[in-house]
């Protein structure tokens, strides 16, 4: 049964906006009719499924984490009271504050009318919902405990929503210096130092080797400032389009497990993600292969992807997990253990937990150490330009000093 977005006139002449669900337009209307409500229009709410399409559309509307995890933590209470699943749509419908959300609910609430099950009408919203929920909400429909699998589904978007939030303001102060550094540097060498130096430029004095080069970098930048803008832009395209070729991407991800200082970063970001992703899969009922492929899909890295991708091979050969993963090398060994440890005590979904909170303990750590080492070394740099700005300028009124003396 479809759903309709309606706005109609009651009774007082006041104007109504809301959302009400019938077979077609003109049952709409006459169930508007019938509750004392003129229609001025009644629109139907579009599908949003969009098939074969993946991830969120740039400037398309979509439920952001924050939204997602409100919405799981709110239909997860409703069902724990006892509300039917239709009942509690309803009463999210009541809720929901912004209209893409209002629509949202509607439309899934139609698809559960009309005899889906939540999973299915889930699906039906791709951009908003992604695999890993939609299969979670499955299992939790398969084993019976709906309520208590959307529980653990929105502590877990809780979880990485917090430890999203935790490295996006560790590398904050870092980007905003490095944008003031920027704009400082620029405003002084395509303003200040002409301007200085152009008096000394009048009296044939010959300039400082360093006053020299300084003019002719403010020269460039004031000059050729846009193509160098271009050129930057163009290597940024470039790399991008360079990294869709898989080969490439392969290479230049598994560097970055080894890198200096932002390997340690890479490999506890993705290690985060792939413990928690596993350890709610597993906790929630799902098979152990089927697990592993969604804590897959949640990994950045491609090099790790390929990593797990073997390891579920193995597993499905009869390898156990912790040994399947202490192959490869970029696992940590604690998570190796943790796992082991789950296997043999039969508390993986546990032990899984446990280790996926020790790297995202490990994962702040070190977005606060690359952060703090970041700022000094910024301000460092940003010192050491303005002051061969300041010499470039003070060297020509040194040497007429020494002149007039």
């Amino acid at each position: 049964m479809p759903a309709f977005r309606y706005e109609a006139v009651d009774s007082s002449g006041g104007n109504k906006k809301g959302v009400i669900t019938a077979d077609s337009a003109r049952a709409a209307r006459a169930d508007l009719r019938a509750q004392q409500l003129v229609p001025i229009s009644v629109e139907q709410i579009a599908n949003q499924s969009g098939e074969g399409k993946r991830g969120k559309s740039i400037f398309g509307e979509h439920l952001n984490t924050v939204e997602l995890a409100l919405f799981t933590r709110q239909l997860s209470s409703l069902l724990e009271a006892g509300l039917p699943l239709e009942q509690a749509f309803s009463a999210l419908l009541e809720q929901a504050e912004r209209t893409y959300i209002r629509d949202l609910i509607a439309s899934i609430r139609s698809e559960i009318l009309a005899g889906s099950a939540l999973s299915d009408a889930l699906k039906q919203h791709q951009n908003d919902f992604t695999d890993i929920y939609c299969a979670l909400v499955a299992s939790g429909e398969h084993i019976g405990q709906l309520s208590k699998v959307l529980s653990r589904l929105a502590d877990y978007i809780e979880r990485r929503n917090a430890l999203s939030q935790k490295v996006k303001l560790a590398f904050t102060y870092p980007a905003i210096v490095t944008v003031v550094a920027f704009a400082i540097v620029i405003f002084l060498l395509t303003y200040v130092v002409p301007q200085i130096v152009s008096v000394f430029a009048n009296t044939k004095q010959k300039l400082p080797l360093l006053t020299v080069i300084m003019l002719a970098t403010s020269d460039f930048v004031r000059s050729y400032g846009w193509l160098l803008v271009l050129a930057i832009a163009g290597i940024t395209m470039g790399c991008r389009k360079a990294l869709q070729n898989p080969q490439i991407k392969m290479r230049w991800h598994t560097w970055l497990l080894d890198a200096p200082l932002y390997g340690k970063f890479e490999r506890s970001l993705n290690t985060a993600r792939f413990s928690s992703t596993l350890s709610i899969t597993t906790g929630s009922g799902v098979p152990i292969l089927k697990a592993l492929q969604t804590s897959r899909e949640t990994l950045s890295n491609v090099a790790m992807r390929e990593q797990v991708e073997e390891a579920t091979n193995s597993v499905r050969e009869g390898v156990s997990l912790a040994r399947a993963l202490s192959v490869h090398k970029h696992f940590p060994p604690m998570l190796i253990h943790m796992i082991r440890a789950g296997e043999v005590t039969g508390e993986l979904p546990a032990m899984l937990q446990r280790a996926s909170a020790a790297q995202e303990q490990d994962l702040e750590r070190r977005a606060l150490t690359i952060a703090g080492l970041l700022e000094p070394l910024l301000i460092l740099a940003m010192g050491v330009v303005v002051l061969l700005i300041v010499l470039a300028v003070l060297m020509p009124i040194i040497e007429i000093n020494q002149l007039v003396r």
